[in-house]
């Protein structure tokens, strides 16, 4: 197809094109951008065009995936992607502040306890605590695998018995994570 008879059926085409923009966009100057830029982009891919196809087609084809893709934009320009800390409470009706003194006071109990455990079992059950796996604790302290283990419960079960005789009132058991 001549460059001629392309300009004179896009120029035939050019009423509907509009419309089938402002039907899109519903706003006139955008109808007006979206036309421009699909009549560049026609213009500038003329030789795509295979002559003997819909021509109507194409040119709608073009200015639809045009409006898609200025549409995807504007949605991901209008997203707004925070990455600060939350530091702030905006608008937030009250502001909570925690007191870590209970949590504080539970904790210096807790360690006085694992103190006094018998150092057989403490220091295998403390080195855990602290990330060593059972093989590490075993390779420094030169014991069998399963002894380390053993060892390991029997600290979890002496520290339990230690906080449910500490904290349980008469006849009432406690929910405590399992070991």
């Amino acid at each position: 197809m001549s460059t001629l008879e392309f300009n004179d059926r896009f120029t035939t085409m050019s009423t509907l094109l509009h419309s089938f923009a402002y039907n899109l966009t519903k706003n006139i100057e955008d109808a007006k951008d979206l036309f421009q830029e699909t009549a560049f982009r026609a213009l500038t891919n003329k030789e795509k065009f295979r002559t003997g196809t819909n021509f109507k087609a194409w040119l709608f084809t073009i200015m639809k995936n045009i409006f898609i893709n200025n549409y995807r934009k504007k949605v991901k320009s209008n997203t707004i992607m925070d990455s600060t800390d939350n530091m702030y409470y905006i608008n937030s009706g009250a502001t909570i502040i925690g007191n870590g003194a209970e949590s504080n006071i539970m904790m210096e109990e807790l360690n006085n306890m694992i103190d006094s455990l018998d150092a057989g079992i403490k220091k295998p059950f403390m080195m855990h605590y602290e990330g060593y796996k059972y093989q590490e604790i075993a390779d420094y302290l030169e014991l069998p695998l399963g002894t380390v283990k053993s060892r390991i419960f029997f600290a979890r079960k002496e520290l339990k018995d230690l906080l449910h005789k500490r904290y349980a009132k008469d006849g009432e058991t406690l929910e405590l994570l399992p070991i």
